[in-house]
């Protein structure tokens, strides 16, 4: 019997938090922690960005974007700058076709760095693992510029997918169905 009731415990607890809105039907941002917390920590594609490797490319990216707008807010971690996108989707994007264009440009985004991080990937011979630094690997290539856009296309690789991961799930929790590219 015991057994059963850990069972139960250990399935309910694999369920992402649900959703809570306010009286004037937003999502509390309490709600909205209590879901991010739980995608870091029981989604491998999510909680990919705590990754040591990931967070020196996230922290190689800020820095290149601060050399150009040094007045870029400079965030501690990459789970805080996903954090803050997830919460200013939600803001800016209040209406399903809105949430669903934002959802649908991600996975667009994702789209053409995955497929940009394939081609520069196979020109160089790159392969960085789950534990070297993608960053370190990229020394391999030779132009600084088309370094830069393979650390890009890298961060945006990673970011675009945890995003989208956590806001297709809020889609579908706040509008009654899973998402789906050509809903609209």
């Amino acid at each position: 019997m015991a057994e059963a009731h850990t069972d139960a415990a250990s399935s309910i607890a694999r369920q992402p938090p649900a959703l809570r809105r306010d009286a004037e039907g937003r999502v509390e941002p309490a709600s909205l922690a209590d879901l991010i917390q739980w995608f870091l920590d029981f989604d491998e594609r999510v909680a990919v960005v705590r990754f040591p490797a990931v967070e020196a490319l996230f922290h190689w990216k800020q820095q290149a974007t601060l050399d150009v707008q040094p007045d870029s807010y400079a965030f501690a971690h990459a789970e805080d700058r996903l954090a803050v996108g997830i919460m200013q989707a939600l803001t800016e994007y209040t209406t399903e076709r809105e949430l669903h264009g934002w959802v649908k440009e991600l996975l667009g985004a994702l789209d053409d760095a995955s497929k940009t991080n394939e081609a520069i990937a196979g020109a160089y011979g790159l392969a960085p693992g789950a534990d070297s630094s993608v960053v370190a690997e990229a020394e391999k290539i030779p132009s600084a510029r088309e370094r830069a856009v393979y650390l890009t296309c890298c961060w945006l690789e990673t970011l675009c997918t945890a995003e989208a991961r956590v806001l297709g799930w809020v889609y579908q929790s706040l509008y009654g169905r899973p998402f789906h590219p050509e809903n609209f």
